[in-house]
């Protein structure tokens, strides 16, 4: 199995925690992180800039599809992004992630 953190932005830390909650309620991640960032990005047109709170999702591969499905399902913004990056990490956190969410 592959180890995968997912990057959602969200516009607070509120709603980037229901999202957290969500997910680990649904036993789909084993942990998140979640931080401020400052984005500027281009919307209807113009650029836009606003303070978010990025909910770093940490996972295996094989639960990225749900993910996705999942977090449409509760999260505010009409075009969310959930991407995905495959990480590397030491044994014992990746004995433990995996334990966390099978």
């Amino acid at each position: 199995m592959t180890i995968i953190f997912i990057y959602i932005t969200n516009p607070s830390k509120k709603h980037a925690e229901k999202v957290a909650l969500h997910l680990l309620n649904k036993k789909l991640i084993a942990c998140a992180n979640i931080f401020p960032v400052k984005s500027f990005y281009w919307w209807k047109g113009k650029i836009e800039k606003s303070k978010e709170y990025v909910l770093l999702a940490k996972t295996i591969k094989e639960n990225f599809k749900k993910i996705k499905e999942e977090v449409k399902k509760v999260h505010e913004y009409e075009v969310p992004i959930i991407a995905r990056l495959e990480v590397e990490s030491n044994k014992e956190y990746e004995n433990w992630l995996k334990k966390e969410v099978e």
